[in-house]
């Protein structure tokens, strides 16, 4: 259970083929939020690099990857903060697209493979076949934040299926979390409502980091990282530009909502 209330980050990052660079911004917006007072820091997926094709960003994934894991290690430490996110892990003659979960002391507690791979035929540059470098993770993993509750792992498509975010809450979750890089297309459409949604039929809080603008020129994303109540009130919103939102979350405030809609308790199974 989460023990008492703390400041959470949701980082916007637009993040490209420089993956220095990148990873040099994202230790700006790490330590804005640390100084702020935030203890758990949540980054979008592949924080470290967006290259011009995800063949490309998976080819370098067995020099960069070992780099990503100390990094995070490194600011973990550094801030006495839990942080995440998420960059592509060799994985035999593929990669995995996997979210890292690493403590104060720079210990990685938990990962998670995406699920759910991103194969659409949307036009122009918004068709995309994860598939064809990623290889699917088969688990849905919860991290155990001690007095921080249990969060719920996912990562960007995975919202779509709210069936990997109940088996989140069958776990124990109270926090979900959405590190994403949801194209425009989908985005100004479907990205709050369907956040707010999984917030709202699990009675969780939901911490949303997400990639935004022109990281290339074959890639756009549409921003807007959320912090989400459990009632589904958003309360804050990161709009278009890098960045970062911090907002509170309450164990009264879940333990209210619950309490007084117990709709997880009076599920019914088919």
């Amino acid at each position: 259970m989460i023990a008492a209330p703390f400041l959470a980050c949701a980082v916007q990052l637009t993040s490209t083929p420089d993956f220095g660079d990148t990873l040099a911004r994202a230790a700006t917006l790490v330590a804005e939020a640390a100084a702020a007072g935030a203890t758990l820091v949540g980054l979008p997926e592949n924080f470290s690099q967006i290259c011009e094709t995800q063949e490309e960003t998976a080819a370098q994934a067995p020099s960069t990857y070992p780099v990503v894991l100390s990094w995070l290690s490194v600011q973990a430490r550094r801030h006495g903060i839990t942080i995440y996110g998420s960059a592509f892990a060799p994985a035999g003659h593929r990669v995995r697209n996997r979210l890292l979960v690493v403590d104060p002391t720079g210990a990685v507690i938990a990962h998670y493979d995406k699920r759910h791979l991103f194969d659409v035929a949307l036009g122009g540059q918004d068709t995309v076949r994860e598939s064809d470098d990623v290889e699917a993770g088969t688990v849905a993993t919860v991290a155990d934040l001690g007095p921080c509750g249990k969060l719920g792992l996912s990562i960007c498509y995975d919202l779509r299926f709210p069936e990997h975010f109940r088996a989140l809450v069958d776990q124990g979750a109270e926090i979900l979390t959405v590190p994403a890089a949801f194209v425009r297309t989908t985005g100004r459409d479907h990205w709050q409502v369907l956040l707010q949604a999984r917030a709202i039929e699990n009675q969780c809080y939901v911490i949303a980091p997400a990639q935004t603008g022109e990281h290339n020129v074959n890639r756009r994303t549409y921003g807007h990282a959320m912090i989400i109540d459990p009632w589904g009130t958003v309360l804050a919103d990161a709009g278009d530009d890098e960045g970062l939102v911090l907002a509170q979350i309450e164990p009264i405030r879940l333990a209210d909502v619950r309490r007084k809609l117990p709709a997880l308790a009076n599920r019914r199974s088919l």
